[in-house]
């Protein structure tokens, strides 16, 4: 890189001055496009700020590894060599690192730049600590966001990706539109900070057990000879009516009422052994099945046999107690 482009697309230290502090209003005069900050470059946070660069809104990118940011300033981005200018040059700083504790040890720091900004968070972590970074946040004078991305990193910019945040709704109201270049499914869940987390967690859930089914399923087919690639049509049918049940079975938890038995508690236990028959029949582990199967009984046993397979949930809300 010369000098004279190391110039325009690096923000250094010696660059705070008062104009440069003051920005992004300059950009928003002159571009009528809100400056966007983006901290953490790993592939989420990299298509984060791609998809604000290709929209068109000023970008300033920070990572704590610099050359994770030279794609994006071929781009278009400005880099920022310290986190607190990256944070001073806009009045959006979206951080994407991989925890709140993360979040929060990165922007310790800054200080006085966070006041007045809107902070949204797009990273994992608990309820817990999304309450904890939105105090953190607050008594540092910033305006708090915490957000999931419910997609991969190449679905960012679509118009179906979905994101949905919790937290301060003037912010949300405030940037909904800059926000919307992430994803046209865009949802605010409420002014509770920790709603986006606990939808995260309760909606991540299903995906692990979901995977090492299908990945399962996969070591049994590959068991005979047989190509992986030749179940995806039929897991994905199988995915479909899954996700047809949701609604009956969400309707049914939330009334309390298991007794319409489309399938019932009893026909799923009878499958375990199935399941051990295939173990041995194709050498695959399924002893992550162990778990799951004795939540089965456990719900049977609870009186719950005849009823629908939904009444596991009463069996998690009551766990059964240790000796």
């Amino acid at each position: 890189m010369n000098q004279a482009r190391a110039k325009t697309t690096t923000v250094s230290k010696a660059a705070r001055s008062p104009p440069y502090l003051c920005g992004w209003s300059m950009h928003m005069t002159a571009k009528n496009m809100t400056p966007v900050t983006v901290i953490g470059l790993g592939s989420m946070g990299t298509a984060l700020a791609g998809a604000f660069i290709k929209a068109g809104h000023p970008t300033t990118v920070w990572n704590r590894t610099p050359a994770k940011a030279a794609p994006l300033i071929a781009k278009g981005a400005r880099h920022a060599e310290a986190i607190e200018d990256a944070v001073a040059i806009s009045p959006l700083v979206i951080t994407c690192l991989t925890t709140f504790d993360d979040t929060r040890l990165a922007l310790q720091p800054v200080g006085a730049p966070l006041r007045g900004r809107a902070l949204v968070t797009l990273n994992s972590g608990s309820p817990a600590g999304a309450r904890e970074t939105a105090a953190w946040a607050i008594e540092h004078g910033a305006r708090f966001l915490a957000g999931a991305v419910k997609n991969v990193p190449s679905a960012v910019g679509a118009p179906d990706t979905l994101l949905y945040y919790s937290g301060d709704k003037t912010v949300f109201e405030e940037f909904e539109t800059v926000l919307k270049v992430l994803g046209g499914d865009t949802v605010h869940l409420g002014d509770e900070s920790d709603l986006a987390a606990l939808y995260e967690m309760a909606v991540g859930a299903m995906l692990l057990p979901a995977l090492v089914g299908f990945f399962q399923g996969a070591a049994a087919i590959q068991a005979r000879g047989l190509e992986v690639n030749t179940m995806v049509r039929f897991a994905g049918k199988w995915l479909d009516m899954i996700k047809s049940l949701m609604p009956i079975y969400a309707k049914e938890i939330d009334s309390g009422d298991y007794t319409d038995a489309a399938s019932s508690v009893n026909l799923f236990s009878a499958g375990a052994a199935h399941d051990e028959d295939l173990a041995k029949e194709t050498n695959v582990d399924t002893a992550w099945l162990a778990p799951l199967h004795d939540l089965v009984r456990r719900a049977a046993e609870a009186g719950y046999g005849d009823q629908s397979i939904s009444a596991l949930t009463e069996v998690l809300r009551k766990p059964a107690r240790q000796p």
